[in-house]
């Protein structure tokens, strides 16, 4: 009980995508209703008020979220909604060093001609659904004068409608050659350009180290660099020396937000990528503690918190929940995990593509833009003051302004056309 496929994945052939309709076996629905009437939920303690998240998810707002599920979210209507916004596929792909994968994707072409391709990437907790906002737009942009885009949104192996893995190996490595192959064999876009956060982030860093002539420019909203050194950065490292009196308002926020993060919400972090499996037989098992394990983060790494209607929280942990949450976990075994830093390494090596850079208040790994310079050839950055680490949820009109900026520029424009 779980994905179930109307199309035999043993019958897909490899490069061939076919059509596909999102749908989740009813039969899980209904177990997952009878497990969230069975839930039992902890007391608060008396001296954390309602607003204080100190010890994790609040019960109320859980609870609440829990009740709205079972007793009023309507997945059949998503369904709808969903398949109204995207166009979805299958294909199974054969990823060099690695072996055959089902990738589940997203394809809208724009009518608009020179449109550019566009990879968009996703990360975790999320899913392809963080697009549904700004997939218009970017496609059909309404001033003539926006560049528009064949947008491609596909899904972790094990995310949402990506099958999941069923041996080890598949990180951010192995899913930019899936995404390369997707692409520019499948597809038939021999260069495009790239978009990510969280995870999106290295994985398109990935696919831009290593087929460098087919990304010709990327934009990020999360940039995990380490700090400079005196060796790697040396003026950015003096200016960081001298932070109190050089650096910004805001890059002083973001630094302490960076801090808190590293210090006080990383822990998921550490078991995701030691013991994921572990960790997967609760949240796979108990839809209340995997809707908890995400709340927590959509308030901690939110800020636009009225962006999130309980339907749309629900629709984001479905997507895990389906899949019984553990593939998405042990992506993080994959890619920070077992001493190999492959996630990592993609931040500590240069990328020459043109690089546009949306920086939000709330994005947990924010950094300077001279500490961004030692990883990435910066030709645009801009800081919001409002906003967080959904962003093309939580702030579609400045995600997909950025986008529209930043690929419309002479950079982008002149790396994109050459040969």
């Amino acid at each position: 009980m779980g994905l179930k496929s109307p199309i035999p994945l043993e019958d897909l052939k490899f490069n061939q995508p076919v059509p596909y309709t999102l749908h989740v076996d009813r039969e899980l629905l209904e177990v997952t209703k009878q497990k969230l009437a069975l839930s039992r939920y902890p007391d608060e303690q008396t001296d954390f008020g309602e607003n204080n998240w100190a010890q994790g998810a609040k019960v109320s707002r859980v609870k609440h979220l829990a009740e709205f599920w079972k007793d009023h979210y309507d997945w059949e209507s998503e369904e709808r909604r969903l398949n109204e916004i995207f166009n979805h596929f299958l294909v199974k792909i054969d990823v060099p060093g690695y072996g055959p994968l089902v990738l589940h994707f997203t394809h809208t072409k724009s009518t608009r001609t020179g449109a550019m391709p566009l990879l968009f990437s996703h990360g975790w907790p999320g899913s392809f659904v963080e697009a549904m906002r700004v997939v218009r737009p970017l496609t059909q942009p309404d001033d003539p004068k926006h560049p528009a885009f064949h947008f491609v949104a596909p899904s972790i192996p094990g995310f949402g409608f990506s099958p999941a893995p069923t041996k080890s190996g598949v990180g951010p490595n192995v899913v930019a050659r899936a995404y390369k192959l997707l692409m520019t064999e499948i597809l038939g876009y021999p260069k495009f350009v790239t978009q990510g956060g969280d995870f999106g982030s290295f994985i398109t860093r990935s696919i831009a180290i290593q087929y460098p002539q087919v990304v010709r420019a990327q934009h990020l909203n999360m940039f995990p660099v380490p700090p400079p050194t005196l060796w790697s950065a040396p003026r950015a490292y003096v200016r960081w020396c001298l932070s109190a009196l050089t650096y910004s308002e805001f890059e002083h926020e973001s630094l302490r937000v960076r801090r808190n993060f590293e210090q006080d919400q990383s822990g998921y972090l550490e078991q995701q990528k030691t013991r994921p499996q572990t960790l997967g037989f609760a949240l796979g098992d108990s839809p209340v503690g995997l809707l908890a394990w995400f709340v927590e983060k959509f308030h901690d790494w939110g800020n636009v918190y009225e962006a999130f209607s309980d339907t749309d929280i629900i629709t984001l942990v479905l997507m895990h929940w389906i899949q019984g949450a553990t593939p998405g976990l042990r992506f993080y075994r994959e890619a920070f995990g077992r001493g190999m830093r492959e996630a990592e390494r993609t931040f500590e090596t240069y990328v020459s593509a043109p690089c546009g850079v949306s920086m939000y208040s709330k994005e947990q790994l924010h950094c300077p833009r001279d500490w961004a310079a030692q990883a990435a050839n910066i030709h645009y950055w801009k800081e919001h003051e409002r906003g967080g680490h959904f962003s093309s949820l939580e702030r579609p009109d400045l995600f997909v302004q950025d986008l529209h900026c930043f690929f419309a520029s002479p950079a982008v424009t002149n790396a994109y056309y050459r040969q």
